[in-house]
Formats: structure tokens, sequence, C-alpha cells
């Protein structure tokens, strides 16, 4: 079968329905990622599982500066913009060919929220009690790629690293002899479920925000709960855990020296392929009622006829389109598919796509850096709602509502929006669940949105204990 074009370097292996055994073969290397789409539904954006692992340079940046790490080479440190360091080493390495698949070497990683700090001039009011680093980004040379429409599998690489070559029959052994794991380490959570903002607290944010809203300072602001309960174990058992009963198509486990990463992501923040841009914001939440068909689409219709939720979400078109804008060629920037409904494990969202045409002096990176963090998890206008959530936030957000990212040597990207995602470190458990607050938005509503959004994670809780 000749049908796809594949890379220089790539064999062929059995397709699994279940990805996740391939991932078992590879998860003690260094740097682990699944990206996970769970095979959730049969749109494009469930297609692709992609696998990797062992990073032959890596970039970490913390604060002002960047720690780039060669194999058997000296460190350096930086303190230059990340993203344009990550660029400039992308650069040195182009494939000679093209290839269908969606990813077969280049940066994976993720860039946390308070990355924006380097973008933006942002108080520093709210506690970093994270302490992990602000991006944390590998350049790899190979991965597992599952396509669940043609139900194919392959070990891809460009063979860009002259070591991938001679561990490519050790890795076909490894991924061709493939057992399920037996007795896995277990993970348990222990102690008091802690939150930042009890309800009383919660309504003060509230209240503050409307004042900015009804004051003209700002049209939207996305208020977030921090949870933390302490917890110790494999986080591989609890993500298994979590993929089976959230299933999203963003999903993603990624293993590092400083935290450990779970999401059941539904929202793409950029997707890059040649010159095409897209963006798919989330703004709009109702839960589901699975056990009563009628009344859960009752609640999916109520969502759809919602005015108030369509104009939140207009507010984020709105500015996705601004900030695409700025590398985007003038006038291509369409939004085809508005308010579009999507369902999800627990909850039903409305969903908008936006498309552009990258511009020829732009790239993937570049397109990040405009549009991070992404805006339906900031509000409108982006840096006056970054500066009101340092505000009311008592913590900063770290991980939570940056994004989860590979960037091809072929400048292909996709990324998520880190939402539905728990952070591991330092024998701590921590998540996120927040909403765009408007106008006329009430707090009593708010508040069991914040909740709504975050059952998934509070059921796996539970099995945890």
């Amino acid at each position: 079968m000749n049908d796809i074009n594949l890379p220089p370097l790539c064999t062929e292996l059995p397709y699994l329905v279940d990805s996740a055994l391939y991932f078992e073969a590879i998860r003690n290397q260094p740097w682990p990622v699944f990206l996970d789409s769970s095979n959730s539904s049969q749109s494009n954006d469930s297609r692709y599982d992609i696998q990797t692992a062992d990073p032959f340079i890596t970039l970490i940046t913390t604060g002002a500066n960047t720690l780039i790490k060669h194999h058997n080479k000296d460190a350096l440190l930086s303190s230059d913009d990340p993203f344009v360091l990550l660029q400039n080493i992308l650069h040195k390495f182009k494939p000679h060919q093209h290839t269908d698949l969606p990813f077969c070497g280049g940066a994976l990683g993720y860039f946390a929220y308070d990355l924006g700090r380097r973008i933006e001039n942002l108080p520093q009011q709210a506690i970093d009690a994270e302490h992990i680093p602000d991006m944390v980004i590998g350049i790899y040379d190979w991965a597992i790629v599952t396509d669940h429409q043609q139900q194919r599998c392959w070990l891809a690489s460009y063979g860009l690293n002259a070591e991938t070559q001679d561990q490519w029959a050790n890795l076909v052994s490894l991924l061709t002899t493939i057992t399920p794991a037996k007795n896995p380490d277990t993970f348990h959570v222990s102690g008091e479920l802690r939150c930042n903002l009890d309800q009383k607290d919660y309504q003060l944010a509230f209240n503050k925000i409307q004042h900015y809203i009804h004051e003209g300072d700002c049209y939207q602001v996305n208020l977030a709960k921090r949870f933390e309960i302490d917890a110790e174990g494999d986080p591989w058992f609890a993500y298994q855990l979590l993929r089976k009963q959230n299933a999203a198509p963003f999903s993603s486990f990624f293993a590092t020296p400083y935290a450990t990463v779970l999401s059941s992501s539904p929202e793409r923040l950029l997707k890059v392929t040649q010159q095409h841009v897209e963006t798919k914001p989330i703004k709009g939440t109702r839960p589901r009622d699975l056990n009563n068909a009628q009344r859960d689409k009752l609640l999916a219709d109520e969502l759809q006829a919602s005015l108030k939720d369509r104009a939140e979400n207009l507010m984020i078109v709105d500015l996705l389109r601004n900030d695409l804008g700025k590398v985007c060629v003038p006038g291509s920037i369409k939004v085809p598919k508005p308010f579009a409904l999507e369902s999800f494990a627990t909850v039903h969202h409305l969903v908008s796509t936006i498309t552009g045409t990258l511009a020829d002096k732009h790239n993937a990176v570049s397109l990040l850096r405009a549009c991070f963090p992404g805006g339906s998890i900031t509000g409108a206008p982006k840096l006056r709602a970054m500066e009101i959530i340092e505000e009311l936030e008592p913590h900063r957000r770290g991980l939570y509502c940056g994004s989860i990212a590979y960037i091809g040597f072929d400048g292909k990207m996709d990324s998520n929006i880190t939402i539905r995602t728990l952070i591991y470190s330092d024998n701590r458990l921590r998540f996120w669940a927040g909403g765009g607050i408007v106008a006329d938005s009430t707090v009593d509503a708010e508040y069991q949105e914040v909740h709504d959004k975050a059952a998934a994670i509070f059921r796996l809780l539970e099995q945890l204990k």
C-alpha cells in the first residue's frame, strides 16, 4: 500500500485499537509523551495518536532563562525569547521530503500559561506554588503514529539525528515484542481536597469582575479555581483511568523530570498544515445527563439557543481573529463553523472554528507566540483580562490554560489548551476549573459550571482514594 507519503525511515507496526500498549513499551525512556486522541469520535480531531520518547535536545525555560541541552554536549543558558530559541533550533533541521503523517520528529512538549509573562508585562501578585518550568520542550527524532481512520501504525522518522539510524532496529524490536504490563504500579490520593476559592471568595472575585465589566475595563474574564490533593504512586495508572472515563480528542500524558502532565483536554488551540491555520475556541457549557437521553438533548438544545453563551463565544472569536491577524494574510481569516455543538463525556460545549492563511514570513512558532495564551481561557481584551486574573486568582496557573503542542521539522503543528488537566509533582496532584464571566453572568450558575467541568476529575479522585 503506497497510498500514503512516508518519511525516509519508516517501519509499519501492527495496528492497535488502543495504542496505549505501545506507550507501555517506551514510557520508561526519558521524557515520554503520548498525544492521545482517545479515538473518542470519528472526527479528524481523533484520527491520530502520537507517541515518542528520548529527545536529543531539550529546552527548559524558568523565569528569564532557558537551558538548552544537547546529547553529549555542554548545556547552554540563554535569556533570549524562548519562542525564538525554539524556532532557531527547528530551523537547523530540514526534512528532504514531504510526508502525510502528522509528526515524524520535531518539537514536542508544554508551554505553561505563565510563559505569557515573556510576551506581556504582567503584575506579580499571585502565589507561585507550582515550582515547575514555564516551558519544557523536547526535540525528538522519531514517533509512533497510529492512524485510527486508516487503521494503520508506523514507527516513523526523518532521520535528522545521526543516532536514530543506529537505534532503529532496537526500537522496532522493542515495539514488536510488547506485552501488557503485569501488576502495574498504582496511584493513590490521600487527605483533604483543598481549593483556593471557597464559595464566599468566589463570590467576591465574581463581584470584582462585574465591577470591572461595568466600568468598561473588560468584556469577559475567565475565573478559575485551583484544587490540590496529596498523592503518590505511578501517575500512568491514574491517566489510564482518566482516558477511559473522559475520552477527549486533545488528551495527553507527558512525563518530565519536573512534573507529569495528565490531560483530557477537549480544546484545540492552533493547528497548522502547510500555511493553513485553524483554531477552535470553546465558550459555552452545559452538563450532560447520560442517564436520561431526553434531558441530555434538552440541555444541548438549551446551550445552542442561549444568546448569552453565543455572545460569550463571539467575544473570543473576535479576540482570536485579531490574534491571527498579526501573522495571517490580510483577508484570509474566516469563521466557517460558528457556535457548533460538541458533546464530550461530561459536558456539552459550543465550539467555533476559525481559519486563516499564515503569511510567508511567519511559521508555526511565531503563530503560537502571537496567540499565546489562548483567548478562550483569558477573556477580552486579553491583556486586561490577564491582569485581572493575576489580581483575583490566589495562585499562578502554571501549566493550566497553557498548551501541549507538537511542531514538526516540516512545519506542521497541533496544540491543545491544557484544561481538564492534572499536574503531578512533589507528591501533589493539582487541577483547575474555570469559566468566562460576562455582564449577564450569575454567580450561582458560574460556580456550578466550574464544578460541571471538573466532574470527570472529581470522579477520578474518588476512584484513587
